[in-house]
């Protein structure tokens, strides 16, 4: 199985990013030694965003359905590597049901943060991704125990957490091109307000990309070798957790939680932050499939 790797420069790009010296921290680092290594203090633009997020908000999202659907979706993020095991969907005419069962619950997640309004008052309160930005969101992303502890209970090792963080910060150009659709240029998109929030494109462009997998390993059996199943996995995986910690943000809200209004702004950041830049790697590694990439056809 393919393991995501933390590379010399991605270490180097979190570490600077954090503000720490590259030698305090191992040659790959894990996320509760970052968590001890990185002093925090809360940032108050964070704190005044998340908090504006949720006097939005107040009253307007179902907290119990929220979390039980949130605990299907747990269920099915756990059982993850049993999708993946079962290889291509079988069938003659048309596919079995791996991958869209998986995100049945968070189909339901969203349909309700959609009803609610929940994208919209995101987009109005978070300000664009810049480099800047995403440096002071990987701050408060690293002490969110919806990171580190609750993706461990679901199956997320040290090296995959770290990773998350680590392709975030180290994509900060690919992320900016992603943008507010208020500050869509009008030249690049004339129906601007057929476009939706942002985060509304990261969750629900991370559910669309995984509804289809099943019909698209099963129409590309010929193409498919074992390297794409796992490349598929973790882009799967990682995308999962952006969505994971949207709706935790999302719950958090609706429960008056634990977490921090600097931690809510960083969660729902990160989250889509996470989402975006695996929905552009799942691309690459599983949809455009070329000639190298390619099972060798029977007649080679």
């Amino acid at each position: 199985m393919t393991r995501p790797q933390i590379t010399i420069d991605g270490r180097d790009g979190l570490a600077d990013a954090l503000g720490v010296s590259r030698s305090d921290v191992g040659e790959r680092p894990t996320l509760s030694e970052l968590r001890r290594t990185v002093e925090t203090e809360t940032d108050p633009e964070f704190a005044s965003m998340g908090e504006a997020i949720r006097d939005d908000l107040s009253g307007e999202l179902d907290a119990e359905l929220l979390a039980s659907e949130l605990a299907a979706f747990e269920a099915q993020i756990a059982r993850l590597r049993e999708v993946r095991d079962a290889g291509i969907p079988d069938g003659e005419e048309e596919p079995e049901v791996l991958y869209r069962e998986v995100v049945q619950p968070a189909w339901r997640l969203y349909d309700h943060l959609v009803e609610a309004g929940f994208f919209e008052s995101v987009e109005d309160r978070l300000p664009r991704f810049t480099p800047e930005h995403i440096e002071r969101t990987a701050h408060e992303l690293i002490q969110l125990d919806a990171l580190s502890e609750e993706l461990g209970d679901l199956g997320f090792d040290e090296r995959e957490k770290t990773v998350l963080v680590m392709n975030v910060v180290n994509n900060n150009t690919r992320l900016a091109r992603w943008v507010p659709t208020k500050e869509i240029p009008s030249e690049v998109e004339f129906d601007v307000e057929h476009v939706p929030p942002l985060h509304k494109r990261a969750m629900g462009g991370v559910l669309l990309w995984i509804n289809s997998m099943d019909v698209h390993l099963w129409q590309k059996e010929v193409l498919v070798t074992e390297e794409i199943l796992d490349d598929g996995y973790w882009d799967i995986k990682a995308m999962l957790a952006g969505v994971y910690l949207i709706s935790q943000a999302a719950l958090d809200i609706a429960e008056d939680g634990s977490m921090s209004d600097s931690q809510l702004a960083a969660a729902l950041t990160g989250g889509a932050a996470i989402a975006i830049v695996n929905q552009e790697e799942i691309c690459k590694d599983v949809y455009w499939i070329t000639e190298e990439m390619r099972a060798p056809s029977p007649a080679r």
